[in-house]
């Protein structure tokens, strides 16, 4: 190792950038995860925190949560906020709080204002404050008024910093924070309508909380003990933001599977250029062995050189990744709500280093089996040390049982096991067929025509000679490529779905909090200033919470994680005398017009299947404190991508009745102008101020944008497998450089002019690149179909943009980075070479 690292750049660069890529994101989520931790009382706002749908706590429930500690009140809503002349309204989410927020954190405001001043009432009005989105929305000031129900406020303030924002969930509109008072004034709250009235709790008397981890435990288990038919919800300190924790595992643990892909795509690298260094030391590898030295000495001194060399990519990738939480730190903090812990994370660092020096040792040993049975006097005599098939079984064996070490260490490190499995399945299938689509480029190649042209020609037979670079190329390209054109077609297709497909088949509207006595009035309305096409659905709106399946407590069931949504929190329930029109019936019967029996559900097939439900199981829901048990009755078939209106559950009329409920209700007009729906939401926005309507075109904009973001987030990480497949083609090109000097050397001598050599590599690698792209495409395109079609159930389209971009990504780098290699063969003087024929 003392002539240095010449060769071996490459290698390290291919360490390097995967570790950092796996130890990086891993260690960044972890120093989210602290974060979260360690802010749990500031993001809760409580260290224990209650959550009943469209009811308050009774008496007893209440005198409870205040024997526990100090108790904040507060209540969440959606709902219309509009200008005292009616002429514009917005989506708005109410947030009204009492005089004991917050409990922890720091409510910030600009101007600065005392809670009990900002939000008072003076002479009538009531005082809100509002993110400046909402002041921009409505084109207002500081001191301008709004309508919100039937009362008015002033805004006073703009909201800078909500200290508990992210316990209350991702919100489609700007916040719209007011006192409780002035929400009850406002009419909004109504029996039915769907307010979620929150208690925070903070334990003690001292300012940071009095309660022990386990005792938190402990009051969870005594609510559901002392309150079993209450339908809370309860969260602690210790999970003050689960869903979002869930997502950034979920999105930490796909980052790392990217990562774990460029390590691979790495490996490649690392095979070429120990074939490229082993090549390099045949004369000496043939002195050891003419001296009497074994093969396993041979491998044994250059696998520690290997080893040596890939610590070194390994600790440069660990620096790196340990970098990594600090620099995100502040580049975070404008787009998360959780302010991220900076640290060092040996879990994270010590899985990459593993992942690193795992890859290193599969793709090392097959060239060094290699390069142990060659003879010396072969070594002596051939320019290669190229061996035609496999080595000795004991390290075929060996490196398959470290790739599966490999994959069994990426699947188990995942919460979602299943798509990792499939995931590492899919790369290990990319890796076999881009194997046998090297194979076949280079038999097509071989029983090609002859052909006239003298480059040509060359271009053809350098893609299927012995040591072509035609394998080394279409497999690291080939990967990299695969999962770029993968994720961009799931991208055009998910926002094209959502841009294109989805205005055209979704309803114009969604009416919520329309209550009973409204419901004649409001469809009059409607309908009047519709089209006589536009089709009005209405249907009663509750929200329950699953408590248990088959009378076992769903708290002490195994859930399966693709199942597990249905039973986190509330879901909107509704009863039908007839079966929803969107929907179809897969088992079971549905009820008689007249039934009268045992409460029946409806369930939907998907979910059903997911939570293991069958035809006769009883589920328990809890609506409004009550526990009720319906047996299923039948399972549906829905189809959640049109947007129209459906619920999991659908249950016979005679199950809540009697219960107070509002009504849903959503318009499709297909013949509605943009100012068609501008009048009618200001239409029922002035005529029904309790009513909140959602337009579903602005919903799907923000759904777009925020689909934009994460695409843009998930290029860029997908680019480092795509940088590493450059890296490895680079190294692959250098690798096979000694070869082409000689061949440059020979053909010059024989009269090829520099044209017509750099004439025949460009085409050589334009083939080769082409084919590469060829099979990336329908790789590509195949995985994407199944994400969408099965996994998403949305329609797919091939995209043909994508298809261009692949095509031309794939020849840009074949062609630019093999000319850029090719052109120092070119120059290289011809006496040395033939002095050594």
């Amino acid at each position: 190792m003392r002539s240095g690292l010449s060769g071996f750049f490459i290698f390290l660069a291919c360490i390097t950038l995967g570790v950092a890529a796996i130890g990086g994101v891993n260690s960044v989520a972890q120093a989210i995860g602290a974060g979260v931790a360690t802010q749990g009382q500031e993001l809760l706002g409580a260290d224990i925190r209650f959550e009943l749908n469209q009811r308050e706590a009774d008496d007893a429930e209440r005198a409870w949560l205040e024997s526990l500690g100090t108790v904040a009140t507060s209540a969440n809503m959606r709902s219309m906020a509009r200008l005292p002349d009616a002429s514009d309204q917005a989506l708005v989410e109410v947030k009204a709080v009492d005089d004991a927020y917050p409990l922890y954190g720091e409510l910030i405001t600009e101007p600065p204002l005392p809670l009990d001043r900002l939000l008072e009432e003076r002479d009538g009005v009531y005082g809100v404050a509002a993110p400046s989105l909402l002041f921009e929305r409505f084109g207002i000031g500081m001191g301008d008024r709004l309508l919100l129900g039937s009362q008015e406020f002033e805004l006073r303030a703009e909201l800078v910093t909500e200290p508990d924002a992210v316990s209350d969930g991702f919100g489609f509109a700007p916040r719209f924070l007011t006192s409780l008072e002035g929400l009850r004034a406002s009419g909004l709250i109504q029996p039915g309508s769907l307010v979620e009235h929150v208690y925070k709790i903070r334990i003690g008397e001292d300012a940071n909380g009095g309660a022990s981890d386990g005792e938190l435990r402990q009051l969870t288990e005594q609510a559901g003990e002392r309150f079993p038919d209450a339908g809370w919800s309860i969260r602690t300190r210790l999970n003050a933001a689960p869903a979002l924790s869930s997502n950034i595992e979920r999105f930490s643990q796909f980052l790392t599977l990217v990562g774990l892909t460029a390590l691979v795509v790495g490996g490649v690298g690392v095979a070429n250029a120990v074939r490229a260094h082993l090549d390099a030391k045949r004369t000496v590898i043939a002195t050891f062995k003419s001296l009497g030295a074994s093969g396993r000495f041979v491998v044994t001194v250059y696998l520690l050189q290997i080893l040596i060399i890939a610590l070194a990519g390994i600790a440069i990738g660990l620096v790196l990744a340990a970098l990594m939480p600090f620099m995100a730190s502040a580049a975070l903090a404008s787009v998360l709500p959780v302010p991220s812990q900076a640290g060092l994370y040996p879990d994270a660092l010590g899985l990459a280093a593993l992942f690193g020096l795992l890859t290193t040792l599969a793709f090392a040993l097959l060239p060094l089996g290699h390069a142990r049975d060659v003879p010396a006097t072969a070594l002596f005599r051939e320019m290669s040390m190229s061996g035609k098939g496999w080595p000795r079984l004991s390290y075929v064996v060996a490196a398959g049982a470290i790739v599966a070490a490999l994959c069994a260490l990426a699947i188990f490190y995942s919460e979602e096991r299943r798509i990792a499995a499939i995931f590492v399945g899919a790369t290990i299938a990319a890796f076999l067929i881009l194997r046998a689509v090297g194979w076949l480029v280079q038999r097509m190649a071989r029983g090609a025509p002859r052909v006239r042209s003298t480059a040509l020609r060359l271009a053809i037979g350098n893609i299927h000679r012995p040591g072509a670079l035609t394998p080394s190329v279409v497999l690291s390209l080939g990967l990299g490529l695969t999962l770029l054109a993968t994720l961009a077609m799931i991208d055009g297709n998910l926002r094209r779905q959502i841009s294109g497909n989805l205005p055209e088949i979704a309803p114009n509207f969604f009416f919520v909090d329309i209550q009973s006595t409204e419901v004649d009035g409001f469809t009059s309305l409607v309908e009047s200033r519709s089209s006589p096409e536009a089709k009005l659905i209405k249907v009663p709106m509750l929200r329950g919470r699953i408590t248990a399946l088959n009378d076992t407590n769903v708290r002490d069931m195994e859930i399966p994680p693709e199942g597990g949504w249905v039973l986190r929190g509330d879901r909107g329930i509704t009863y039908a005398v007839n079966q929803p029109e969107n929907s179809t019936l897969t088992e079971g019967e549905w009820w008689p017009a007249d039934y009268d029996g045992e409460p029946l559900v409806s369930f939907t097939a998907e979910e059903g299947r997911e939570l293991g439900l069958e035809l006769g199981d009883t589920i328990t829901v809890n609506v409004l404190g009550r526990s009720v048990t319906a047996r299923i009755a039948s399972f549906r078939q829905v189809e959640w991508e049109t947007l129209a209106m459906n619920f999991v559950m659908v249950f016979s009329p005679n199950t809540f009745a009697g219960a107070p409920h509002a009504w849903l209700a959503t318009l499709t007009d297909e013949a509605a102008t943009s100012q068609d729906e501008s009048a009618l939401l200001n239409a029922v926005t002035r005529s029904f101020p309790t009513i909140t309507t959602v337009r579903v075109k602005d919903a799907l904009d923000v759904i777009n944008r925020l689909v934009a973001q994460l695409a843009t987030a998930i290029r860029a990480a997908a680019a480092v497998a795509l940088i590493a497949s450059v890296l490895v083609l680079s190294g692959a090109l250098a690798a096979g450089n000694r070869a082409r000097i000689h061949d440059a050397v020979v053909l010059k001598t024989l009269g090829a002019t520099r044209r017509t050599l750099i004439t025949a590599f460009a085409l050589e690698y334009m083939l080769i690149g082409l084919a590469t792209a060829i099979f990336a495409l329908a790789a590509g395109g195949l995985s994407a179909w199944f994400v969408v079609t099965r996994i998403m159930t949305l329609p797919w389209t091939f995209l043909p943009e994508v298809a261009l971009s692949t095509i031309v990504i794939a020849l840009v780098f074949t062609v630019g980075v093999g000319l850029v290699g090719t052109w120092r063969v070119l120059g290289h003087k011809a006496a040395p070479v033939l002095r050594n024929l």
